[in-house]
């Protein structure tokens, strides 16, 4: 029951038997097929695809046919080698490395797979956080300077560096997600293009579902803009490009400008950056992100001004008061 036809559940049937029959002598390239059913309803459609896309050219080719449970640290050790010698970026490697180390906890966690093999190993790689690359103010100044106030560009410019929210949620916004009387954004969903579609989605994480609040200027640049597009349809992408063309873009003004190059997602840094220097807690700054913790929040705890002053000056205090007892 509860099937279309004899066929749909014959498939469900046949994919429910195989998920159950699950043993850690399975072969990878088999298990590989499992993971992702078990996670189809947990993984967004762009974190599938890009996953799927990691393992099938990077592990499959060389762990396909191995049984699970007779890959060895030394195996990894070896395959860790082999993948280095592409030269990738040490943040690919690591977004490799988590790939392979996810299929192995998922296959102990849930198959009784004894251990992971990866657990005993070094990570290959490095990860994004270590890196952070911002803009302060005077260098977005110099590069917003180069773009035409008028254009769609300016103003998607202006909403990523002021508000700090994602290129995919930027990508989705519609005239409907202000609030202009109360200066409000509401963030309720996000943009890919996948296969060639365009495809809208709920946000990366429940916490990226918010609204913040946009400065009086944003707003009237963002008015002005919504002003010389009448009749624009409120429910319609506000920005209908794709994020490699917003990317290209921003390379242009930087190269226009001089300034020194960023990725577009740095924008979002640079707004962390610049609540810092004004004084917010990783508490407020973290709901403002969307940071699904406020650990994450902390990636950015080089920044924070330091402690280190204050906490000497009460010490002094505290020893000139035990001075005069």
């Amino acid at each position: 029951r509860g099937f279309k036809t004899k066929r749909e559940a014959l498939n469900y049937e046949n994919e429910f038997k195989n998920s159950v029959a699950v043993e850690p002598d399975m072969q990878m390239a088999k298990f590989v097929d499992i993971y992702f059913s078990d996670k189809k309803n947990e993984l967004k459609a762009n974190s599938i695809r890009n996953k799927q896309h990691m393992i099938n050219k990077h592990i499959i080719p060389y762990f396909g046919n191995k049984k699970l449970n007779e890959i060895t640290p030394a195996d990894i050790i070896q395959w860790q080698k082999i993948i280095q010698e592409n030269k990738f970026s040490k943040t690919y490697e690591r977004m490799i490395q988590n790939q392979i180390n996810a299929l192995f906890n998922h296959a102990q966690r849930i198959y009784n797979l004894k251990e992971n093999p990866c657990k005993k190993v070094k990570r290959m790689g490095k990860s994004d956080a270590d890196k952070l690359d911002f803009w302060i103010k005077e260098e977005y100044d110099r590069f917003i300077s180069g773009v035409d106030r008028k254009s769609a560009d300016y103003l998607m410019f202006e909403i990523l560096f002021w508000t700090g929210i994602r290129e995919g949620e930027l990508l989705s916004l519609t005239i409907a997600d202000f609030d202009m009387t109360n200066n409000l954004l509401h963030i309720n969903k996000t943009y890919h293009r996948i296969d060639g579609k365009d495809v809208i989605s709920t946000p990366k994480t429940d916490n990226s579902v918010r609204t913040i609040i946009i400065p009086n200027f944003l707003k009237e640049e963002i008015q002005e803009y919504i002003s010389h597009h009448y009749g624009f349809p409120e429910n319609e992408r506000l920005f209908p490009i794709v994020a490699r063309t917003l990317q290209k873009r921003m390379k242009r003004y930087e190269k226009k400008t001089g300034v020194k190059p960023i990725r577009v997602h740095d924008l979002r840094h640079s707004h962390v950056s610049l609540l810092i220097n004004m004084g917010f807690s990783a508490l407020e700054i973290a709901e403002r992100m969307g940071h699904e913790s406020v650990r994450i929040t902390y990636h950015y705890a080089h920044l924070f001004p330091s402690k280190q002053l204050e906490m000497i000056n009460k010490l002094d205090e505290i020893k000139g008061e035990l001075g005069d007892v």
